[in-house]
């Protein structure tokens, strides 16, 4: 497998992105093996990201374009596999759902899959809810966040189990609950690193349930907040993964 960083948190802390080569350099030094996603704004800009990553011995899993159309397409000449589902704001679960798989449809006919991100605050942010989303949207992939169905007190190394081979990629990082009864999610607690938190949850048993059921894909560090120099955290994280033997 390889071990690389969703860089959502590094965006927040810095307030922008100024310098997507150095940002992946320094994700090396401290042992990464490169980033989740490219974001680019026009094609030239895609094919320069990608051959800087690759000179460096770098990798990434999908392609974020200024369109759903042009992600799914550039992701598909790059040679990845996977994009994020990116679908119109809908009410009500089967509506979401329905959009959900007519994204996924048109997203394997470039040989690409369509991959939901389980995530607080949606409509899909409970065990019961991911389970019904997977049985609703049968081709469609999950990028599995680990904290974020945690917090809402999911079993994450049962989902493991059940479903590791619909897992286009993983987010492990940990949650730290400080005030559960809060009725905003964001305002429960915050995400910290690995083993930082305080819900139980066990990285390394997730990723060997996984790993037991054949997944040998990307393993994605998130870490959404930081209090200090995010490569700290970041560093911290890769050898709790080390340490556990990844």
């Amino acid at each position: 497998m390889n071990i690389g960083v969703a860089d959502y948190g590094l965006y927040v802390w810095d307030g922008g992105h100024y310098d997507f080569e150095d940002r992946a350099l320094s994700l090396q030094e401290i042992g990464y093996d490169g980033l989740e996603r490219l974001t680019a704004f026009g094609a030239e800009e895609a094919v320069r990201k990608a051959a800087a990553l690759r000179k460096h011995g770098l990798g990434f899993a999908t392609v974020r374009g200024p369109s759903v159309e042009l992600s799914i397409q550039w992701t598909a000449g790059l040679g990845k596999t996977y994009v994020w589902t990116d679908v119109a704001k809908a009410d009500d679960f089967d509506t979401f759902c329905r959009r959900v798989n007519i994204m996924t449809h048109h997203a394997r006919r470039w040989g690409v899959q369509a991959a939901l991100h389980n995530h607080m605050g949606t409509l899909v942010e409970t065990q019961d809810e991911l389970e019904r989303f997977l049985a609703a949207c049968p081709d469609t992939q999950l990028v599995f966040d680990t904290a974020h169905l945690a917090a809402m007190g999911g079993d994450c190394v049962d989902i493991a189990r059940k479903y590791a081979n619909r897992f286009a990629a993983i987010h492990v990082k940990d949650w730290l609950s400080t005030d559960p009864s809060a009725p905003e999610w964001h305002r429960r607690g915050r995400f910290c690193g690995l083993g930082r938190g305080n819900i139980g949850l066990n990285n390394l048993d997730v990723l060997a349930a996984a790993a037991d059921r054949g997944y040998d894909g990307w393993i994605f560090v998130e870490h959404d907040t930081h209090l200090q120099d995010p490569y700290v955290d970041l560093a911290d994280s890769r050898a709790y993964l080390r340490k556990g033997g990844w």
